[in-house]
């Protein structure tokens, strides 16, 4: 660790809450008594989904892109008690203060929510939505701080249920592990959640490779990861037949994952071939394709994934919604995981918002369902979800975590494929989990 962790702000949070819902939030502007007004019934609707575009480090732009397929959708199908469901985007440019300004956009427009939405600013965009009462369902799960606000409603276990899973997975081939992340702070925990896994069948802790998120190369990170794994070049190159099998090397790096494989694949024709590996949004369809599909060197890569594969019929609605009312737009990915957390995020928010009565739908009363147990099917891409005190596991720093399974899935034949039937949980492993200080 590199000694940049914060103390959670839970417990003021908590605390937070806890006054205003015991004084009543039409009372508190500042727990968004603004927005806890019953609204006029031919008024419509409206949330907010925010998403990076067009930065040098990682970009999401079919996250917003669906939000907005989603809704032509909804108002097409009648709306909300026949109510239009009206999404206003934001772009993030993974920026600090606009992810702050994005949180405060969603004040001004009297959001009831902000649904499907990717940062890496937790702290930047929290408070104010928890300042305006505005309540962040299905965001990408990036940041702890979805998992530790009152006010958060993740739909995955974001990326500590994904790494402690892809640890998990590897441990069964691995002897040796190094992790390629980002030397971020999102990127700290990172190690940690790994060895999580990989401790749980007894292998031993991964090794830290730390890069920059925007790079345009990583041919030293490869290296490095390569040398700590055992494939040193004098034992042969991949390319005379040299390999280690027990030896792996995972990439967690967001979209420059593929800048990275593409690296670690010149890196490796001089050096013994081992095992690779990531989690879902570094490998994906779209860049098996680019590589060479069926002859793509990421053939055989491993990939945790929080939902099941591409292919699994259950994605079926949200691509005929994709090709009927977003048919053009080459934005929206159906196999990317930033489209597929939206679609399962705003499949939540239409749950919550038919519960309720038309003209008595705000950010207070969508809090309240939510806290209260309201369940919500998926069409079975998670289990059941809901957010009842009793729902949430007792992870330190993910409070809020409900849905803990993982998929297992590769690259086999120029498809990613599942490797196991269903869901693995992994709630147990992550309940073992201890931040360092």
């Amino acid at each position: 660790m590199t000694g940049r962790r914060r103390p959670s702000s839970r417990p003021f949070r908590a605390a937070v809450a806890a006054l205003c819902t015991a004084v009543g939030a039409s009372l508190l502007t500042g727990c968004g008594g603004a927005l806890s007004n019953k609204s006029d019934s031919d008024d419509p609707i409206t949330v907010m989904t925010w998403a990076p575009e067009g930065t040098k480090a990682t970009n999401m732009p079919g996250m917003p892109a669906m939000a907005r397929a989603f809704a032509r959708w909804v108002n097409d199908s009648g709306g909300i008690h026949g109510r239009n469901l009206r999404v206003v985007t934001c772009n993030e440019r993974n920026d600090a203060v606009q992810a702050a300004r994005c949180a405060q956009q969603a004040k001004d427009e009297k959001a009831v929510a902000v649904v499907g939405s990717y940062s890496q600013y937790g702290r930047a965009f929290i408070s104010p939505l928890e300042v305006a009462g505005i309540p962040y369902i299905g965001g990408y799960g990036v940041t702890q701080e979805e998992f530790d606000s009152p006010y958060s409603y993740p739909v995955n276990g974001g990326q500590a249920a994904l790494l402690v899973g892809n640890g998990r997975q590897l441990a069964s081939r691995c002897e040796r592990t190094a992790l390629v992340r980002p030397d971020t702070i999102a990127g700290d925990e990172l190690p940690q959640l790994l060895n999580t896994g990989l401790r749980a069948d007894r292998r031993d802790a991964a090794h830290d490779v730390r890069a920059p998120e925007d790079a345009g190369d990583y041919s030293d990170q490869a290296a490095t990861a390569l040398k700590s794994v055992g494939a040193d070049s004098s034992l042969g190159s991949a390319a005379q037949g040299a390999a280690l099998d027990s030896s792996c090397v995972t990439a967690a790096l967001g979209n420059r994952t593929g800048t990275f494989f593409d690296s670690f694949r010149r890196v490796q024709e001089n050096h013994p071939k081992v095992r690779i590996a990531s989690i879902l949004g570094g490998v994906r369809q779209s860049l098996i394709d680019s590589t060479g599909g069926t002859s793509s060197p990421l053939e055989g890569t491993y990939a945790t994934a929080w939902y099941p594969a591409g292919d699994d019929a259950r994605w079926n609605p949200m691509k005929k919604v994709i090709n009927k009312y977003a048919f053009d737009d080459n934005r929206i990915d159906p196999d990317d995981p930033g489209t597929q957390t939206t679609w399962i995020g705003y499949t939540v928010l239409r749950s919550v918002l038919m519960s309720l009565h038309a003209d008595d739908i705000s950010a207070r009363t969508v809090r309240t369902a939510l806290d209260n147990g309201h369940a919500v099917n998926t069409g079975g891409l998670t289990p059941t979800l809901r957010w009842g005190y009793d729902d949430t596991l007792h992870v330190p720093n993910y409070s809020r975590i409900v849905n803990a399974d993982v998929t297992y899935q590769m690259v086999r034949d120029g498809r990613l494929v599942a490797v196991r039937k269903g869901f693995v949980n992994v709630s147990k492993i992550l309940e073992r989990y201890h931040p360092a200080d």
